[in-house]
Order: C-alpha cells, then structure tokens, then sequence
C-alpha cells in the first residue's frame, strides 16, 4: 500500500442532467421545385432496375421476386427515420451509415463555406417492385401537396425528401469498395487449378427464412461457377450474417474481368472480403541472446488478463509457470516450436514487460487461447486466422468460454477483466462503418463486463516523401522529421486504423516510436525520428462518429527504414528484423526446444500488450484500496471500467504534442494541428506511475455509480484553502469511462451517452488539448484544466464535476454503471501538502454501497 493512496469520493448526489441544445450549420438545400426536377430522374432508374431484375429473375427456375437495396443519401440529420421505413410494406431497414465526406454541389452547400465537405446520411433499405411503387407515391403526394398529411409514422419520409441528394440502388462498386478483395483474387489467381476461398458478409435479413433464401440464391450462383458454400455464420445479436464459399481460379479470373457476373451482381450480397488476413508475418534471422531471468516466487492468483493471439512457446524459461494456455481448437497440432514468435512475444511483454527494463512479472497467471497458427501464403509462412474460420465466430465462443463455459462444462476463466488483442484485419481499415468484430467486441464487453485492449495496427508500408532520398540525407534533423510526418499526413487516408480498433467501449492503442534499447550498429538501416514522435508505422484514427481513436499511445519500439540502393529514390521502406532497436521480448530461437532466447520486435501490438500489462497491475493495486476500505463488493462491480479510465487517466500529449505541432505549423494545408494529433496519437501518452502514486503536490480521488436516462450525479472536489490567493499553474485532469449496450441497425450506435461538466472552473479556467465536443462522442471523456491566475478559496471551497447520462440511439433499459477519477496537480516548487488538505475533507465522508 503506498503512502498516499487514491482516494475514494463520498456517495454523490443524485440529480438531473444538464440539458443543451445544439447549434446546427446553415445548409442550403433545394425548394420543392428544385427537388421535383431532380428526383423522378433517379425513382426512374430505380424502376427501371427492378424490371430488369424481373426479367432476369423469370429466366430462372427460382421465381422469386426481386430485391434490392435502395441507399438514400441525405444532407444534415434525419433522426428516426428506420420508424417510418418500418411502416411501409416491403421496405426492410438494413442500417444506415454517417458520411462527413459528402461533396457540396449547386444545390447543397453550407452557406458561410460552400466549399466544404457536407455532413449527412445514407440510410440502407431492402425494397422490392411493391415498395418502390408505395414510396413513389409519397413522394408524388408530398410534391403535389408538401402541407398533405401522411398517415401515422410516415411523416419522416417528408424530411427526408426535402433532404435527399441521391437515390441509387447499392452496386457492385459497393460491395468491393475498400475490401481489399480484388487485390486479394489478384494475388491468389498466381496460383494454378487451386479453389479461392473468401468472405461473403450478406445483409442481415430480419426472419430465418428470408436468411435461408439468401444462402440458397447464392449457393446456386456459386455452384454454377464450379464453387461452393463452406460454412456459414449467423449472429443476430450484432446483426452479422456471412458464408465461407470457394470458387476456382478460372471463376474468379471472371470476376474480375467482367461486372455482368451474377454472383458480384446479387443483391443479398453486402460485401466480398478476404479471409486469413488477420496474421503475424515471421522476419528472417533471429539474433539468440542469453538472458538471465529470476524464476521465483510463481504467481498463483487467477487470471484477470487473457491473451487471444498465437500459440507461444509456454516452457520458454520466461514463461514456464505463468501461462495458463486453452487450445479448445487443437492449433498447437500445426505449430513447430520454432513458429511461435508473436503469441511469446505478446505473452513476454505482458508479464515482465520490455525486458531492457527490469520490472517484477505480474502477480497472476494469464490466460491464453490461441485464435492463429502457421500457415503457407504464397512464399512466406504466417501466423493467422485460418482461412476456414469466421474471426467474429472464433472470437465470440473463446469469450463465452471464458464466463459461460463450452459444451457443458463451467466457465473457463471467469475471473478475466481485460483481454489483449493485439492483432487487427489489414484488409480493412476503417471507413465510417463499423466492422462486424468491432460491433462484437462492442456486445461482448458490455454483456460481460470485460475490457479489450486492442492495436490500432501497424501499416508497415513504403513512405513516399517529397524529394529523393540523396536530398533528404542533407537536410537538418527537424527538417528530415517534418518529411517523414508530413508524408505520412498525405497518406492518411491509406493508413487508417485497422479493425476491430474503431471499437467505442474497448481502448485502442497506437505506437511512439521509442524504446530502451541500444543500437549498436544501423548497418543499411536509418532512424527517421531523432526526437519523440509516434510510431511512423502507427495507424490513424478518428473512430466511429469522429470519436478519439486511438483513444492512447505507448512506447512500440523504435522503427527503422532500409537505405535506398538508389539516392534518386523518394521511397523508403520499413527495416524488419530481430535485432535492436525495438523491446526485448522472449523468442522461440530457431533450433527447436530452445528456451532462453531472446529478441526484439516492434508496433503497436508491442504497444498494446504493454498497457494489457498496466492493466493488470492497475487492477492490483485499486483492489487493495478498495479492500481495505470493505468495498471488495463495489469493486467487483466497477473494476473493469475503473481501469479503463485510470489507463488513459496519466495521458497528456506531452513533447510528443509540442513536436507535432511544430511541424505541422510548417503546412498550411494542415487547418487544424490539434484535430489531426488526436487522429494520431489520441488522448496521448500515459504517466503510469503518476495514476497509481499520490504525492504531497498531487491528489487523486476515485468516483462510481449507475445512472439511468437523464439523471446526473454530482461529485464535490475540495479545494485546498492554503492555495488561497496564489499565483501558481495548477492542473486538473478529469477522466470518465463507461460501457453501453450498442444498437447496430442505428447510426447512434451507443445506447447511452455519459458525459461530465465542471460547473465553476474559474481556479481551472483553461482546457488544453482536445476538442471539448470530440471528447463526449465514445464511451470515454478525459479532459485536462489548467489555471494560473490568484484566486481565492474558502475554507469549504469545491470544484463541483456533473456526471449526465442520456439515451442516444435507444432506450436505457438498465442503469449504466461508470467511473470518474479526478486528479489535481500543484507546481512541484510549492511547497504544500495539498494530499492531506484534499484527504481530511474526503475521508469524513462515508461512502454508501451500490
């Protein structure tokens, strides 16, 4: 128990939330005149379509009547809109997707700036010749007559006429769109008389039957063109609904040279996507190194930490004893020992840590369950999801087994609070919808109270930089940095956050490039970062909605790149490999049974198994707290969603931030610094040991409850009366966390919205770092108040922190439990114990049990 440990807030006061009204932009939009010109082009289109399918549809044996999906784009809000289409017969919700990315045209705009990009909707909806005829007929109605009542729950469709921009059916461009699937056939059609398998993610259909027509349309376009279905998957609680399939090389040659194949033409069909993308490529050479480790003192408390990856090599003399493996799925069967490098990094980092830094193992065992296993892809072999598995499936039972148990038998490691993902889907980054795994991972932590620490990704790809590299070897240092930063910045848009990160309950991190290591040589190698910097590898955010993704970052290993052979090249790629500079983690060597070897590696799952490893300690340490306060119960409840914000709580952007900055300031194509720093490195870097550790200058307090829809609980934090009329920088940092159910046909998406307020901050009059609205769009708000002005401070003098909650996409069928840490930090050169002021105050208080 430290000296001066975290404090507990009192029972806080129940009252209502505060209640704002937004302010929305000015849009130009077309009069009803202007829309009866453009809109019957597009209803005409459409019918014309549908007749098509008619006909093609007669030609077949299968009689069915045709559908398809409508995408109706609009400009600005229309909220609950899915009522109404639910009203109409043969329109079928599908969902709907935010676009901030909508281009303005002579009819929509933004009045103060008509160049910019539009902010909108494209609502997904199932419709058939029947339906389409109804909606025609509202529209018709509401031109002829904009004042005509419509019958009850219809009225929506008049504000969405008034705002629609496009009606177009969902084409065969969408389901390719930004899958990676053609460059996936591409590659694999190199490979004579094989079968190519991939992904098929159907639209979720409301009855097992309409699911069953899908499957069987399908089936029959696939066995027409010499393939097959493999396997299937149905998830209705995240709406998921995809099949496994395989065709031949010829088949898929005719995919991608003709757009009149049927299969890509099916309208059942949401999206083609690779599978076996989710891997852990090996390097080549492996440097052994000896290294001494103390082996005493063997953990015996359960597991609070699983890790999900690769199988590692558990007798590695680090290791032994400390890891609980569960291979339900019989991976260890295809694994040679020396092929299990990424689970025994992973396992390595978690339990000592970066091995440069000597650290005591954590005092628990983990869990781990193999999700990958070697296997050939073209000339290299990879760890990786097999190819004949759904990653949401894979994911979905190792967690039920964790809580409920398989087949059964009882729950398999119940007590498990957090669980390292450290691997993501490079085929596809995030792109304004969620990812099935994401919305899984997003049901799975709420229904069982469980945090994912994820990877943001690595994109381990060539950087193009604005002049050759001769050039670049001559510039100053600050000047070779900017390069590499701004080059990455252009290239945003390729190096996005990877799935599952876009996750809005779990934490996401990325990389910074540094480490502890020392390199002794770089060879053909070269540092591009001499100054603190993130990851040049790490992926960027915004997460769903424009929420902060990353929400943190932590230290990943320092990334080099390979010289060009050529000066006159503007290309440089990355330097793999196991020597120094990166974290020094365990390795399976390459002789087999080889137990003592050790390398270094580097990214953000590096970064991400690092802060799983803060978890635990976290976890640890506020447990003792609570215990010795008889809360044990309490923290049973609230511990997961504690942890969550005491992560992210030490974050600031610190030198990174500064750094940035200063080089973004150099391009004024970059309009806002701020915005894009929080795409890149989020909340910023965590001070760990300042979380757990109070100090005569800085005091900590812990805050917990449930909330329903619009209540708010009042947090009262004392003020140190001897600060009274002082000139001095002071910070406070406030950090809420929750977990909310989802609705994944709505755009909302979260059913709950918490957010906090501090209702008097003149001692703290200046909020630094990030968007005061971007912070409330997930399910974590961490905030940084800074003041230096003399003010003066009673004797009960309080910072009062307003904790609202509110229903977002749907009813708050239960009390959303959160957690609130609150810390306030002196300047070091003022010499008061602000710890014990803050303490006696808090302490008197008695604080009520959940």
């Amino acid at each position: 128990m430290p000296e001066r440990p975290l404090l507990l807030f009192p029972t806080p006061e129940l009252a209502s939330r505060i209640k704002r009204k937004g302010f929305p932009q000015k849009i130009h939009k077309p009069d009803m005149t202007r829309q009866g010109i453009r809109l019957p082009p597009m209803f005409h289109q459409l019918q014309q379509a549908i007749s098509q399918k008619r006909i093609e549809v007669q030609a077949t044996a299968s009689g069915i009547e045709p559908e398809f999906v409508l995408v109706i784009e609009t400009i600005g809000s229309v909220d609950d809109f899915s009522n109404a289409v639910k009203r109409v017969e043969g329109l079928e919700w599908m969902g709907e997707i935010d676009s901030d990315e909508i281009m303005p045209n002579e009819d929509f705009y933004l009045e103060e700036n008509p160049q910019a990009t539009l902010s909108g909707k494209l609502f997904l909806i199932m419709s058939n010749q029947v339906a389409l005829s109804q909606l025609l007929s509202l529209w018709n109605r509401y031109q002829q007559d904009p004042g005509a009542k419509f019958d009850h729950g219809l009225a929506k469709f008049k504000n969405v006429f008034d705002q629609v921009k496009i009606i177009r059916p969902w084409d065969i461009q969408d389901r390719l769109f930004e899958s990676g699937i053609i460059e996936y056939w591409r590659e694999l059609c190199d490979i004579p008389d094989s079968m190519i398998p991939f992904e098929i993610e159907l639209w979720f259909r409301n009855t097992e039957q309409k699911r069953s027509e899908s499957v069987e349309k399908i089936s029959r376009l696939l066995n027409n063109h010499g393939g097959s279905i493999t396997a299937q998957c149905v998830l209705t609680e995240i709406s998921y609904f995809s099949i496994m399939a395989t065709l031949p090389v010829a088949a898929v040659q005719d995919l991608l040279n003709n757009n009149e194949v049927d299969l890509i033409k099916c309208d059942s069909i949401m999206y083609f996507r690779p599978v076996g993308q989710i891997s852990a490529k090996y390097s080549d050479g492996v440097e052994l190194i000896i290294h001494d480790l103390d082996q005493s003192d063997l953990p015996e408390l359960p597991p609070v930490i699983a890790l999900f990856d690769g199988l590692p090599l558990s007798n590695h003399d680090s290791l032994r004893g400390r890891i609980i493996i569960d291979d339900p799925d019989g991976y260890e069967s295809e694994y040679q020992a020396q092929e299990r490098v990424h689970g025994t990094a992973m396992a390595s980092l978690i339990i000592h840590g970066d091995l440069e830094e000597t650290q005591n193992p954590l005092q628990r065992n983990i869990y781990l369950r193999p999700i990958m296993k070697p296997h050939q892809r073209l000339h290299t072999r990879e760890e990786c999801i097999p190819d004949d598995v759904f990653v949401v499936d894979l994911i979905h039972r190792a967690v039920k087994r964790l809580f409920e148990g398989e087949n059964g038998e009882p729950p398999i490691a119940p007590t498990v609070k957090f669980i390292n993902l450290s691997v993501g889907d490079y085929s596809r980054h995030f792109h304004r919808q969620m990812s099935p795994w994401a919305r899984l991972l997003d049901w799975l932590s709420y229904k069982y109270k469980v945090l994912f620490l994820i990877s943001a990704g690595n994109h381990a790809t060539p950087i193009t930089m604005s002049q050759p590299y001769g050039s670049y070897t001559a510039l100053q240092n600050f000047e070779r940095q900017s390069d590499i930063v701004l080059s990455l910045i252009r290239d945003l848009r390729n190096r996005k956050i990877l799935s599952p990160s876009e996750s809005i309950n779990n934490l996401t991190i990325g990389a910074i490039h540094d480490d502890l290591s020392t390199i002794n040589a770089l060879g053909n190698r070269f540092d591009p970062f001499e100054s603190l910097l993130p990851s040049p590898i790490s992926a960027f955010g915004t997460g769903y909605r424009n929420s902060i993704k990353p929400d943190l970052v932590f230290m990943g290993g320092k990334q080099l790149f390979k010289v060009p052979y050529l000066a006159s090249s503007t290309q440089v790629i990355p330097a793999n490999g196991y020597a120094a500079p990166g974290q020094k983690v365990a390795s399976p060597g390459v002789a087999s049974g080889t137990t003592n070897s050790y390398t270094y590696s580097r990214g953000t799952s590096n970064a991400t198994a690092l802060i799983t490893r803060n978890a635990g300690v976290i976890f640890d340490a506020t447990n003792e707290i609570f215990t010795q306060q008889n809360l044990a119960s309490d923290y049973s409840k609230y511990s997961t969603i504690l942890v969550k914000a005491l992560l992210v709580h030490g974050c600031s952007w610190g030198e990174i931030g500064e750094n940035l900055k200063a080089i973004m300031n150099t391009d004024h194509a970059i309009e806002n610094p701020g915005r894009m720093i929080n795409r890149w490195i989020g909340y910023g870097f965590p001070t760990i040991s300042n979380v757990l550790n109070c100090d005569t200058q800085r005091v900590t307090v812990i805050g917990y409850g449930d909330l329903s829809n619009d209540q708010a609980h009042i947090f009262r934090f004392p003020l140190p009366s001897s600060l009274s009329s002082r000139r001095f920088k002071r910070r406070l940092s406030v950090t809420l966390s929750c977990l909310s159910p989802v609705r994944v046909s709505t755009q909302r998406y979260r059913d709950a919205q918490l957010w906090f307020e501090l209702t008097d901050r003149g001692f703290v009059n200046s909020r630094k770092e990030s968007d005061a609205r971007t912070v409330r769009k997930g399910t974590l708000q961490h905030e940084i108040f800074e003041g230096i002005k003399a003010e003066p401070i009673s004797d009960n003098e309080i910072i009062e922190i307003k904790v609202n909650c509110k229903e977002d996409a749907g009813k708050i069928l239960n009390p959303i439990s959160y957690g609130l840490v609150v810390t306030l930090e002196i300047s070091p050169e003022l010499n008061i114990d602000i710890y014990t002021e803050v303490a006696t105050r808090i302490r008197p208080s008695i604080r009520v049990r959940q």
